[in-house]
């Protein structure tokens, strides 16, 4: 094919569906466009290496191990979309119009915001290299930091923060850490791991106001702050295509289908700004891991490429807090049934989601043994044995029927 392709979005998933493009046989032109001026960077690190300083401030250090030139893709920089004519086949951005054939929509999502903090100094949020180098001094200086959210990214800073010597205040308005993601009986243990790291939280109140050199909550509570960090979300970057005939919903994500496509011609949508229908879990998922941003393009660009790939992986991710490793895979909602593998109180402990005996989730602690096998298991929808299952002692293909 000879058509133009245009990709919004310089990050993991704009930059795998430029590659993956050229490694399935595109032959048109790929023009690759990022609001950030860096080349584009892996944001991993930015939450562990890069704040402690084992990482260095520069793009060169986290970027991706990409040569644009010898793919033959034109990366510009610095250039941000500011709206879409779907008719005209024409993106708007405040560097000019740039037309396409073909358009793949990978703009991310940005974090969210503390209301009432805009423009008050010593507030930061960590979803940038920008952010991640703006924090550097001030885990250098190892001031007082108060981290709003209870979440990973909020956990991923206060490991950081407390491996550089800072005191740290995690401040959570629900009633205990991942209030919104786990049950409170996989949650529970994980309120352990902030004290035995030096960390305090403080859950089941909201903050009130910020002010220099403090943190008010909800409470009347007054924490001595300086620096406070924000980690309570991220929404899609998606708000700017409103009324271009792409269909968003109410958070402003990108509706795609299942093989990406999104409700324009020619629009496919990749990685986190997307949602896409899983046939695997009966709904649709917005996924906001790399894992995500890494499979997503390949099916994209089979699916731009004439092919009809449907798009339904396992969802998985990770995260590194308190010296423990994360894992989770899959799925879950409240009227599956859960299993424990192994107390929670030992540093290596599983728990797992069964559907009808279908095993649909795994969240994984020190037992990545578990991880490997739940996401071939997950991917086959295998029936376990819950018995079995159970037993920590079994490897988890072992009790497949």
């Amino acid at each position: 094919m000879s058509d133009d392709v245009v990709i919004v979005g310089a990050g993991m998933a704009g930059v795998q569906t430029a590659v993956e493009l050229r490694r399935q046989g595109w032959r048109g032109a790929i023009t690759l466009l990022g609001d950030e001026p860096h080349p584009p960077y892996d944001r991993p690190p930015l939450s562990k290496a890069v704040l402690l300083g084992t990482e260095g401030t520069e793009p060169v250090d986290i970027r991706f191990d990409v040569d644009f030139d010898a793919l033959g893709v034109e990366l510009r920089l610095g250039v941000r979309a500011g709206s879409l004519r779907t008719e005209a086949k024409e993106l708007v951005t405040d560097g000019g119009p740039v037309p396409y054939d073909r358009l793949v929509l990978a703009t991310g999502a940005h974090a969210v915001a503390l209301p009432g903090t805009a423009g008050v100094p010593g507030v930061y949020p960590l979803r940038t290299l920008d952010d991640a180098s703006a924090l550097r001094p001030v885990l250098a200086a190892a001031v007082p930091v108060v981290v709003v959210g209870a979440g990973w990214i909020g956990a991923e800073f206060a490991t950081a923060a407390r491996q550089a010597g800072c005191e740290v205040t995690v401040v959570e308005a629900a009633d205990r850490p991942l209030a919104g993601v786990l049950p409170a009986s996989v949650t529970a243990p994980m309120r352990g791991w902030y004290a035995e790291a030096g960390v305090r939280l403080r859950t089941g109140t909201a903050v009130a106001a910020v002010e220099p050199g403090a943190v008010l909550l909800a409470d009347g509570s007054r924490l001595p702050a300086g620096a406070v960090v924000v980690g309570i979300g991220a929404r899609p970057a998606g708000a700017w295509l409103a009324g271009s005939g792409v269909r968003l919903d109410p958070a402003g994500a990108v509706l795609a289908d299942d093989r990406l496509r999104t409700s324009a011609p020619d629009v496919f949508a990749v990685g986190d700004c997307a949602s896409f229908p899983s046939a695997r879990y009966g709904r649709r998922l917005m996924i906001h891991h790399w894992d995500n941003a890494v499979q997503g393009p390949r099916t994209a660009a089979a699916n731009l490429l004439g092919g009809d790939e449907p798009y339904d992986p396992v969802p998985y991710f990770w995260s590194e807090q308190f010296g423990r490793f994360v894992q989770y895979a899959g799925h879950h909602t409240a009227g599956d049934t859960m299993l424990n593998r192994g107390d929670p109180a030992d540093p290596a402990w599983s728990v797992l989601w069964l559907r009808d005996g279908v095993l649909v989730a795994l969240l994984a602690v020190g037992r990545p043994r578990d991880m490997a096998q739940a996401r071939k298991l997950i991917a086959r929808s295998a029936a376990l044995d819950p018995a079995r299952a159970a037993d920590p002692a079994l490897p988890l293909k072992e009790t497949a029927g």
